[in-house]
């Protein structure tokens, strides 16, 4: 239950200070630094703590030596991700869209109020955000495979030793 608390803590930081410091105080570069380094650091432990201990999950992207952009995708094994609680699983994808949908509404309102610092500082969020929901993304789909890959390597298991103990029995070895 902590952890559930610390990672919506940790996502309406820097949506709670934007909002509420750009009600009161009219310092953008304070809101500026302040809220990119929480949504940083928002992203940072998304990525490397809170994903792997809600999802069982880890992205990162490296640059090979031909300069491609290559996606390497990091999971438990299909045995550990398929005793995943669900709870935890909710939480950590609702809260990475929510996240998402709500720079996007603050990015509106920048916008309406032809605020284009604020935009930036939106921007800045929305990106990062938007990153971790495409990172976590494509881990999930190769997650998906490994615990296909791994229910079907254990029913095959499963029906060859059935096969081998009936044989077994049938000529008595």
């Amino acid at each position: 239950m902590l952890i559930h608390f610390c990672v919506s803590l940790q996502k309406a930081s820097a949506l709670a200070f934007y909002i509420l410091f750009s009600l009161f105080v009219k310092s953008f570069v304070i809101i500026f630094v302040i809220t990119v380094l929480l949504a940083a650091l928002d992203f940072w432990v998304v990525k490397n703590v809170s994903g792997r201990i809600l999802v069982g999950l880890r992205w990162w992207n490296e640059i090979d030596d031909d300069g491609n952009s290559v996606w390497k995708f990091e999971c438990l094994d299909g045995e550990s991700l398929a005793r995943m609680n669900k709870k935890d699983s909710w939480l950590f994808w609702w809260t990475l869209y929510l996240n998402a949908a709500a720079w996007i509404i603050l990015g509106i309102f920048s916008l309406i109020r032809l605020e284009a610092d604020y935009l930036l500082v939106v921007g800045v969020c929305l990106t990062l955000s938007l990153a971790n929901i495409v990172g976590f993304t494509k881990c999930n789909k190769d997650a998906k495979k490994n615990i296909r890959a791994f229910a079907e390597n254990a029913a095959q298991n499963a029906i060859t030793s059935r096969i081998t103990s009936s044989l077994q029995s049938a000529f008595g070895i």
